[in-house]
Protein backbone atom coordinates (compact mmCIF):
# COMPACT_ATOMS: atom_id res chain seq x y z
CA UNK A 1 0.00 0.00 0.00
CA UNK A 2 1.82 3.56 -0.68
CA UNK A 3 1.73 6.43 0.55
CA UNK A 4 -1.22 7.88 -1.14
CA UNK A 5 -3.46 4.84 -0.21
CA UNK A 6 -2.69 5.60 3.42
CA UNK A 7 -3.67 8.85 3.33
CA UNK A 8 -6.60 8.28 1.93
CA UNK A 9 -7.34 5.33 4.05
CA UNK A 10 -6.88 7.60 7.16
CA UNK A 11 -9.22 10.95 5.77
CA UNK A 12 -12.06 7.84 4.91
CA UNK A 13 -11.72 6.39 8.49
CA UNK A 14 -11.91 10.30 10.01
CA UNK A 15 -14.81 11.20 8.14
CA UNK A 16 -16.90 8.07 9.08
CA UNK A 17 -15.98 8.66 12.78
CA UNK A 18 -16.83 12.29 12.48
CA UNK A 19 -20.39 11.09 10.72
CA UNK A 20 -21.01 8.96 13.48
CA UNK A 21 -20.27 11.64 16.16
CA UNK A 22 -23.25 13.48 14.23
CA UNK A 23 -25.61 10.52 14.22
CA UNK A 24 -24.53 10.30 18.22
CA UNK A 25 -25.70 13.85 18.81
CA UNK A 26 -29.38 13.21 16.67
CA UNK A 27 -29.90 10.45 18.44
CA UNK A 28 -29.55 11.74 22.10
CA UNK A 29 -31.46 14.35 20.79
CA UNK A 30 -34.40 11.90 18.61
CA UNK A 31 -33.87 8.68 20.54
CA UNK A 32 -35.74 5.98 18.66
CA UNK A 33 -36.90 8.61 16.07
CA UNK A 34 -33.82 9.49 14.75
CA UNK A 35 -33.98 9.94 11.13
CA UNK A 36 -31.14 9.60 8.34
CA UNK A 37 -32.18 12.68 7.21
CA UNK A 38 -31.78 14.25 10.36
CA UNK A 39 -28.35 12.90 10.48
CA UNK A 40 -27.62 13.87 7.22
CA UNK A 41 -28.79 17.25 8.08
CA UNK A 42 -26.43 17.14 11.41
CA UNK A 43 -23.62 16.04 9.60
CA UNK A 44 -24.01 19.00 6.85
CA UNK A 45 -24.25 16.69 3.94
CA UNK A 46 -26.74 14.87 1.88
CA UNK A 47 -28.24 11.65 2.57
CA UNK A 48 -27.03 9.74 -0.61
CA UNK A 49 -23.76 10.70 1.05
CA UNK A 50 -24.57 9.21 3.94
CA UNK A 51 -25.39 5.94 2.00
CA UNK A 52 -22.18 6.17 0.41
CA UNK A 53 -20.35 5.53 3.64
CA UNK A 54 -23.01 3.22 5.43
CA UNK A 55 -25.05 1.76 2.94
CA UNK A 56 -28.49 2.31 4.74
CA UNK A 57 -29.80 2.56 7.72
CA UNK A 58 -28.67 -0.78 8.91
CA UNK A 59 -25.31 -0.34 8.41
CA UNK A 60 -25.26 3.39 10.18
CA UNK A 61 -27.04 1.41 13.40
CA UNK A 62 -24.34 -1.49 13.17
CA UNK A 63 -22.02 1.12 13.15
CA UNK A 64 -22.89 2.97 16.17
CA UNK A 65 -23.98 -0.35 17.59
CA UNK A 66 -20.10 -1.25 17.82
CA UNK A 67 -19.18 2.18 19.26
CA UNK A 68 -21.00 1.97 22.34
CA UNK A 69 -21.43 -2.01 23.07
CA UNK A 70 -17.58 -1.90 22.71
CA UNK A 71 -17.15 1.04 25.09
CA UNK A 72 -20.05 -0.72 27.12
CA UNK A 73 -17.79 -3.95 27.33
CA UNK A 74 -14.88 -2.57 28.13
CA UNK A 75 -16.19 -0.76 30.96
CA UNK A 76 -17.92 -4.51 32.76
CA UNK A 77 -14.65 -6.14 32.10
CA UNK A 78 -12.87 -3.20 34.23
CA UNK A 79 -15.70 -4.10 36.71
CA UNK A 80 -14.71 -7.35 36.99
CA UNK A 81 -11.48 -7.04 37.13
CA UNK A 82 -11.18 -4.26 39.72
CA UNK A 83 -9.49 -5.26 43.37
CA UNK A 84 -12.34 -6.37 45.20
CA UNK A 85 -14.39 -9.17 46.64
CA UNK A 86 -16.59 -11.26 44.23
CA UNK A 87 -19.62 -10.33 45.11
CA UNK A 88 -18.36 -6.44 44.93
CA UNK A 89 -17.13 -7.32 41.54
CA UNK A 90 -20.58 -8.88 40.40
CA UNK A 91 -22.03 -5.71 41.96
CA UNK A 92 -19.98 -3.00 39.82
CA UNK A 93 -20.61 -5.09 36.75
CA UNK A 94 -24.43 -5.30 37.19
CA UNK A 95 -24.17 -0.86 38.30
CA UNK A 96 -21.69 -0.91 35.30
CA UNK A 97 -24.24 -1.67 33.27
CA UNK A 98 -27.31 -0.03 34.63
CA UNK A 99 -25.53 3.49 34.69
CA UNK A 100 -24.58 3.21 30.77
CA UNK A 101 -27.74 2.82 30.14
CA UNK A 102 -29.52 5.40 32.64
CA UNK A 103 -26.39 7.63 31.33
CA UNK A 104 -27.27 7.85 27.67
CA UNK A 105 -31.01 6.12 28.10
CA UNK A 106 -31.71 7.84 24.32
CA UNK A 107 -29.12 5.50 22.40
CA UNK A 108 -30.16 2.72 24.77
CA UNK A 109 -33.70 2.94 23.11
CA UNK A 110 -32.33 3.72 19.55
CA UNK A 111 -30.03 0.61 20.18
CA UNK A 112 -32.84 -1.54 21.30
CA UNK A 113 -36.16 -0.36 20.70
CA UNK A 114 -38.77 0.67 17.29
CA UNK A 115 -40.04 3.96 17.02
CA UNK A 116 -43.19 4.20 15.40
CA UNK A 117 -42.68 6.65 12.76
CA UNK A 118 -38.44 6.01 13.25
CA UNK A 119 -36.81 2.80 12.50
CA UNK A 120 -39.75 1.23 10.76
CA UNK A 121 -41.17 3.95 8.05
CA UNK A 122 -37.09 3.35 7.04
CA UNK A 123 -38.07 -0.64 6.77
CA UNK A 124 -35.38 -0.45 9.09
CA UNK A 125 -35.92 -4.11 11.56
CA UNK A 126 -34.59 -3.40 15.16
CA UNK A 127 -34.72 -7.05 16.48
CA UNK A 128 -32.75 -7.94 13.42
CA UNK A 129 -29.93 -6.15 14.89
CA UNK A 130 -30.49 -5.36 18.64
CA UNK A 131 -30.26 -9.58 18.90
CA UNK A 132 -26.49 -9.30 17.96
CA UNK A 133 -25.46 -7.33 20.35
CA UNK A 134 -26.68 -9.16 23.11
CA UNK A 135 -25.34 -12.33 21.86
CA UNK A 136 -22.04 -10.49 22.06
CA UNK A 137 -22.03 -9.60 25.28
CA UNK A 138 -23.30 -12.80 26.46
CA UNK A 139 -20.37 -14.73 24.85
CA UNK A 140 -18.10 -12.11 25.73
CA UNK A 141 -19.04 -12.56 29.31
CA UNK A 142 -19.05 -16.39 28.97
CA UNK A 143 -15.32 -16.15 28.02
CA UNK A 144 -14.69 -13.69 31.11
CA UNK A 145 -16.37 -16.91 33.34
CA UNK A 146 -14.75 -19.51 32.19
CA UNK A 147 -11.50 -17.80 32.34
CA UNK A 148 -11.83 -17.29 35.96
CA UNK A 149 -13.83 -19.95 37.39
CA UNK A 150 -13.21 -23.37 37.58
CA UNK A 151 -16.83 -25.11 36.44
CA UNK A 152 -15.41 -28.72 36.50
CA UNK A 153 -15.72 -30.79 33.18
CA UNK A 154 -18.77 -28.99 31.29
CA UNK A 155 -17.23 -25.74 32.67
CA UNK A 156 -17.32 -24.03 28.82
CA UNK A 157 -21.03 -25.29 28.28
CA UNK A 158 -22.03 -23.83 31.33
CA UNK A 159 -20.35 -20.28 31.01
CA UNK A 160 -21.90 -19.75 28.07
CA UNK A 161 -24.96 -20.41 29.93
CA UNK A 162 -24.45 -18.11 32.54
CA UNK A 163 -23.19 -15.70 30.21
CA UNK A 164 -26.17 -15.32 28.20
CA UNK A 165 -28.37 -15.67 31.04
CA UNK A 166 -26.72 -13.14 33.15
CA UNK A 167 -27.13 -10.59 29.51
CA UNK A 168 -30.28 -11.57 29.23
CA UNK A 169 -31.43 -10.89 33.24
CA UNK A 170 -29.53 -7.64 32.89
CA UNK A 171 -31.19 -6.31 29.92
CA UNK A 172 -34.73 -7.19 30.85
CA UNK A 173 -34.38 -5.88 33.93
CA UNK A 174 -32.50 -2.81 33.41
CA UNK A 175 -35.17 -2.38 30.46
CA UNK A 176 -37.93 -2.53 32.94
CA UNK A 177 -36.58 -0.55 35.73
CA UNK A 178 -35.24 2.49 33.12
CA UNK A 179 -39.02 2.32 32.10
CA UNK A 180 -40.95 2.14 35.63
CA UNK A 181 -37.86 3.58 37.73
CA UNK A 182 -39.72 1.77 40.69
CA UNK A 183 -36.33 1.57 42.61
CA UNK A 184 -33.05 3.05 43.28
CA UNK A 185 -30.32 1.92 40.78
CA UNK A 186 -28.47 0.27 44.06
CA UNK A 187 -31.62 -1.28 45.16
CA UNK A 188 -32.08 -3.49 41.61
CA UNK A 189 -28.32 -3.87 41.77
CA UNK A 190 -28.50 -5.31 44.84
CA UNK A 191 -31.35 -7.59 44.06
CA UNK A 192 -29.98 -8.98 40.99
CA UNK A 193 -26.86 -9.99 42.79
CA UNK A 194 -28.27 -11.66 45.59
CA UNK A 195 -30.41 -13.81 42.46
CA UNK A 196 -27.37 -14.81 40.78
CA UNK A 197 -25.25 -15.34 44.14
CA UNK A 198 -26.20 -18.67 44.84
CA UNK A 199 -23.52 -21.07 42.87
CA UNK A 200 -21.45 -18.46 42.01
CA UNK A 201 -20.02 -17.80 45.49
CA UNK A 202 -19.73 -21.43 45.54
CA UNK A 203 -17.25 -22.20 42.37
CA UNK A 204 -13.67 -22.21 42.79
CA UNK A 205 -11.60 -19.89 41.02
CA UNK A 206 -9.54 -21.40 38.02
CA UNK A 207 -5.96 -22.55 38.61
CA UNK A 208 -3.43 -20.20 37.23
CA UNK A 209 -6.01 -18.19 36.29
CA UNK A 210 -6.93 -14.62 36.86
CA UNK A 211 -9.56 -15.53 39.45
CA UNK A 212 -12.90 -13.97 40.11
Amino acid sequence: MDTTQRTDQARSADRRRELLEAADRVVLRDGPGASMNAIAAEAGITKPILYRHFGDKGGLYAALAKRHTDALLDSLRAALDAPAERRERVEQTLDAYLTAIEARPQVYRFLMHPSEGGQQSEGFDVGKHSAPLLRRMGEELAQVIGDRLDLGPAGEQLARVWGHGIVGMMHAAGDWWLGERPCTRAELVRSLADLLWGRLAAAGDKVGGPGF
